[in-house]
């Protein structure tokens, strides 16, 4: 076992916790980064319950409570208490019965709930810039068209980068191969399957059809003669003529993005995100929005509300004659 982090040493925590962590080590594998974590709140675990002058195998769900209260009043964020409530949950869901122990002190003790950060959006001037950066070689190279098509495609629609990647030219069935989701260009739509099985349509506005249209006249050139059917059926290929994988997609944007001078990493989530938040700035339609991203519930899409308010507000600051002035 390795020593714990910030000088601690193993032979400090009590019996059944070295055990434990070994049971870890050697029986599931854990990585040191991992185990050396759970020490340290094996640690925490094991000096709380010697200030209440509690044995390990006497600490109730109250005792766990008071613990995780004293350690937020000592400043612990929620995402902190979280991985400490992990360790001490595992520890004892391992222990506890060969202890003798009723049941797990830990079970149904949560963490305080962290705040939700807003998510991350473009202004539209910066996804314009981003767009419109039009470069010669868009006009010639496949693979450049191919990226320009994807980002008006993820702006346009907002989709979520799995639904990108697996979207086909066209509704495909076959013995060996059925489409999951695909590009209705006649219709200025795409159908994709989304999280949970959901299956939606979305619009497709003029720029991604027209940009699709471009990348699609130009798709052969990156079609090999034969391919797997999944690769064939792709509307969006790689440079070896199979289907594009994510990670690709990740580095042609957060390149593209760095080309056109924006001032932040943007990642395909962003452009989903500015879509959200685009559409509800214009339209202030909660549910057409929700509907689009294929979110099961309203409470996620309402997150984008809180970036429309940053977006009036920001205009309030701006044109209101008073709005920066100290009473």
């Amino acid at each position: 076992m390795r020593e714990a982090s910030q000088g601690t040493e193993p032979s400090a925590l009590p019996d059944p916790m070295q055990a434990w962590l070994r049971h870890l080590e050697t029986n599931r594998r854990y990585s040191p980064h991992t185990l050396d974590g759970y020490q340290r709140e094996l640690h925490f675990l094991r000096e709380l319950a010697d200030k209440a002058r509690l044995p390990l195998d006497k600490v109730s769900n109250g005792h766990i409570r008071q613990f995780v209260a004293r350690l937020h009043a000592q400043g612990r964020g929620p995402r902190s208490l979280a991985r400490t409530l992990a360790a001490w949950r595992g520890f004892y869901q391992w222990w506890a019965p060969a202890a003798g122990m009723a049941g797990n002190p830990v079970a149904g003790v949560r963490a305080p709930k962290a705040p939700r950060g807003l998510p991350k959006a473009l202004s539209v001037e910066h996804t314009q810039a981003l767009l419109d950066r039009a470069p010669a070689k868009v006009a010639n190279e496949a693979t450049a068209l191919r990226d320009q098509a994807m980002l008006e495609l993820l702006y346009s629609s907002g989709l979520r980068l799995s639904e990108l990647v697996g979207l086909d030219l066209r509704y495909v069935r076959t013995a060996d191969y059925e489409s999951r989701g695909w590009l209705k260009l006649d219709e200025a739509e795409v159908e994709v399957l989304g999280k949970g099985g959901k299956r939606r349509s979305v619009p497709v506005g003029q720029a991604a059809i027209a940009a699709l249209q471009k990348w699609i006249a130009a798709r052969p050139q990156l079609a090999p003669p034969s391919a797997a059917p999944e690769d064939a059926a792709a509307l969006f290929l790689g440079t070896r003529g199979k289907r594009i994988s994510p990670r690709v997609v990740q580095l042609q944007l957060a390149q593209i993005a760095q080309q056109a001078g924006l001032p932040t990493h943007v990642h395909p989530h962003v452009l989903r995100h500015s879509f959200a938040s685009h559409v509800l700035q214009s339209a202030q339609d909660l549910r057409a929005v929700q509907e689009m991203l294929g979110h099961a519930n309203i409470s996620t899409t309402q997150v984008y509300t809180r970036l429309d308010f940053q977006h009036l507000a920001k205009a309030y600051d701006q044109a209101h004659p008073r709005a920066g002035r100290k009473s």
